[in-house]
């Protein structure tokens, strides 16, 4: 396992840290006032945690030193290892302090640890949910959201690589808990942002606890064999030094170190025993140039055997977290497997500091870093996290086009929703029900309006009623209500099952006036029936919303019971009497009778014809007859109307 060296002097009784020392080792490129900084920040931090220990019993401030130290190896600027001695302070009470004395930068970075710090509080209710490993996505998905400055992740990264180192001065349950919430969670982040020296000893760290009998059998079988092993790198070492010097290829080669983790991982996906690793005797080749990085390919090939399927070019179609090398394996002297990775100085050292080399560029004065942007990139569009194997099974998938935030509710659940969504969306995700109750919400323990758009990391607590009583303002677009398309239409059919009932009353009140004037009894179970309605609600429904109309039914009554008896239903029309149902201007006791070109119904707007021996037939004033007679000018045509 290789771990980052984390060198911290003490004073000449060895009782004390040597504060001033530490100082001067790491700041070979720091002026005098950042020396003074960050002596300042470590007596600060000292006076605070005067009597705070860390896990293993030392003083709190050597933890904070070491995670300064494990920032320093990766090149981080001063400000950075302030924030990261300070982070652990009551930030909220000393911010102006703080500020005052080192400035606004390191108070953006305390900020946004102290969004942090929550993580592994809410993990440990992530049995709570249904899947646990949607719940660690989200997490991940989460810190980085939250992260605004990604310099934040790598002080929280350092400090749970300090955490882990003296992990074994915690009980075994909490080390197991640890250990898992590490490989879940931190390492992943580790591996995803390039950073392959935190990312291999957090795994190691935590196989050493999640599987102790495993961790050990492996190391034991690595320091069994190391000194054969050694030998032999040694000797395939000065072979390719001497084939590469002769074809004036200048190239650094080394043995290259072994992880357990990765083995293990190796040995569960191929299922195959510790001896049938290739890359358990591994060489590793820095040259200049990409061109030099193939030659260099083409002389291993020549020199021993390729094993086929074992050759990766990492570089022509780098990782997603911007990887770049070429891989092969091969068999060697004495037949034994080997493998070689060639990669030029700048690729080895993004694969070792990966997104924190950025800030080394920066020292050297490079205004242009393709690859800290390419992995900025990815950290702002929060895309699909890889799984433990090491491989990418997922290819870049944006959350469905748009940005996304990560909220908790009062359980510690992380819910994911898209940008732009308010606690009413996140009422309706949680529940259709809860969101019809909804009648406020807490976010952070705060009352705000239902129209506030969530960040990450907002906590939310619905306010709800005993009944449902949702408004219809809410599906109002302008009104900012609501963001999300599945709450809305959430919300649309309850409205639209609540119009239902009033439909259903309004279709009964119409088939009433119209059974009254056709003088038939009520059969709405018939009618429904054979007008094809799956049930009586149904067709009221459809009556009360216009869909179906009276003259559709009058129609079916004409040809399902007037035709068939044969019989015409004759209606007096007589402005004295009660029992008519036409009225005709200035007449009375004429025989009228419906059209059957249009069947006029009760309320339908209607026009007398005058016949010469069936009295006055009755039309509406929309029937195709009336409408040619009008252009005719027939004077057969008279006012009639409804008697009511």
């Amino acid at each position: 396992m290789v771990s980052i060296t984390n060198f911290i002097p003490k004073s000449s009784s060895g009782d004390t840290l040597d504060i001033t020392l530490w100082v001067k080792s790491i700041s070979k490129n720091r002026s005098k006032a950042e020396q003074d900084a960050i002596i300042k920040a470590c007596t600060w931090a000292e006076k605070v945690h005067q009597s705070k220990t860390h896990l293993s019993g030392e003083p709190y401030l050597t933890h904070l030193i070491s995670v300064a130290n494990i920032l320093v190896k990766l090149g981080m600027e001063t400000d950075v290892l302030i924030a990261a001695i300070l982070h652990d302070i009551p930030f909220d009470k000393q911010i102006n302090n703080i500020e005052k004395h080192f400035g606004s930068k390191v108070v953006n970075l305390l900020k946004g640890v102290a969004k942090m710090k929550f993580i592994e509080e809410i993990n440990d209710n992530k049995h709570k949910t249904n899947n646990s490993q949607l719940q660690i996505e989200r997490l991940r998905k989460m810190l980085l959201a939250m992260a605004e400055d990604v310099r934040v992740v790598l002080i929280k990264l350092a400090e749970r690589l300090d955490n882990m180192r003296v992990l074994n001065y915690l009980s075994e349950d909490k080390q197991r808990c640890i250990a898992r919430e590490t490989l879940d969670l931190f390492a992943p982040l580790a591996n995803r942002l390039g950073i392959w020296q935190i990312k291999w000893e957090l795994e190691d760290l935590s196989l050493r606890y999640l599987e102790p009998k495993t961790y050990k059998k492996l190391a034991r079988l690595l320091d069994e064999r190391r000194i054969d092993r050694e030998n032999y790198i040694q000797h395939v070492v000065t072979d390719l030094s001497d084939a590469l010097f002769k074809a004036g290829i200048k190239a650094e080669v080394s043995g290259r170190p072994k992880h357990i983790y990765s083995i293990w991982r190796k040995m569960q996906k191929k299922e195959c025993d510790f001896n049938d690793i290739f890359d358990v005797r591994a060489v590793r080749v820095l040259v200049n140039t990409v061109p030099e990085c193939y030659t260099t390919l083409g002389i291993v090939h020549n020199e021993w055997q390729p094993i086929s399927k074992e050759f990766d070019d990492y570089i022509a179609k780098p990782k997603n977290n911007n990887y770049q090398s070429l891989h092969t394996a091969v068999i060697g002297p004495d037949q034994k497997f080997f493998e070689v990775q060639i990669r030029t100085q700048g690729m080895h050292h993004d694969s070792e500091l990966g997104v924190a080399s950025h800030w080394r560029y920066k020292e050297a004065g490079s205004q242009h870093d393709k690859s800290f942007e390419a992995k900025i990139a990815w950290l702002r569009e929060m895309l699909q996290w890889k799984k433990e194997d090491g491989d990418f099974i997922d290819r870049f998938k944006s959350e469905i086009f748009e940005e996304r935030v990560y909220v908790l509710s009062p359980h510690g659940e992380v819910i994911d929703l898209p940008q732009g969504a308010t606690p009413l969306d996140f009422a309706y995700y949680i529940h259709t029900q809860l969101g019809h109750c909804c009648r406020g919400a807490k976010i952070n323990n705060r009352i705000m309006p239902l129209t506030y758009t969530l960040k990450s990391g907002d906590m939310v607590d619905i306010l709800r009623s005993k009944v449902e009583k949702p408004s219809r303002d809410w599906l109002n677009q302008y009104r900012g209500y609501l963001k999300t398309s599945r709450a809305r239409a959430k919300l649309r059919q309850w409205f639209k099952k609540q119009d239902i009932q009033q439909h259903v009353n309004d279709g009964r009140a119409v088939l009433e006036r119209l059974f009254r004037h056709l003088n038939l009894k009520e059969c709405h179970e018939t009618l429904a029936k054979s007008l094809h309605f799956q049930s009586v609600e149904e067709f009221l429904s459809s009556v009360g919303r216009g869909d179906t109309t009276t003259n559709q039914i009058a129609n079916y009554f004409k040809r399902n019971v007037v035709q068939k008896k044969q019989k015409v239903l004759p209606i007096i029309a007589d402005k004295s009497r009660k029992t008519g149902s036409i009225h005709i201007k200035g007449v009375s006791g004429l025989l009228t009778q419906t059209a059957g070109c249009c069947q006029p119904v009760f309320q339908d707007l209607i026009v007398g014809y005058i016949s010469k021996d069936r009295g006055v037939i009755v039309h509406r004033r929309d029937c195709s007859n009336v409408l040619r007679w009008q252009n005719e000018g027939n004077e057969r045509l008279i006012e009639v109307g409804w008697r009511m």
